[in-house]
């Protein structure tokens, strides 16, 4: 999951227009700059869950991975265009979340043992 969101924080600095054109494409050109900054956090967090020797700094990473999608979706969802484009970020932002959430679960599980 780590390696996907530094990928998504690739893609969102080279193609940052795909945030507004998902959320309102009437003013896409107004997510450019959030896009981008997504993007720089994704790589910083990703960069942290992949290098980190310490098992409490990749967790840290992770639950900060989740806490922005979580912070994404609510936020996003409440300038999306309309309700269909609503649910379809909530899907996204929330569903991303839920997969940390599961992969931060496996990986404790893992360390554990």
């Amino acid at each position: 999951m780590t390696t996907a969101t530094a990928s998504y924080g690739v893609y969102a600095l080279a193609v940052p227009r795909h945030l507004g054109n998902a959320v309102d494409p009437k003013h896409a050109a107004d997510y450019d700059l959030l896009a981008r900054t997504y993007g720089a956090r994704d790589l910083a967090i990703s960069s942290v869950g992949l290098l980190a020797k310490s098992p409490k700094a990749v967790t840290a990473a992770m639950t900060i991975r989740i806490l922005c999608d979580v912070a994404d979706g609510l936020l996003l969802s409440g300038r999306a265009a309309d309700a269909q484009t609503r649910q379809k970020v909530l899907g996204v932002t929330l569903g991303w979340a839920t997969l940390n959430a599961l992969a931060l679960g496996t990986d404790r599980r893992r360390a554990r043992s």
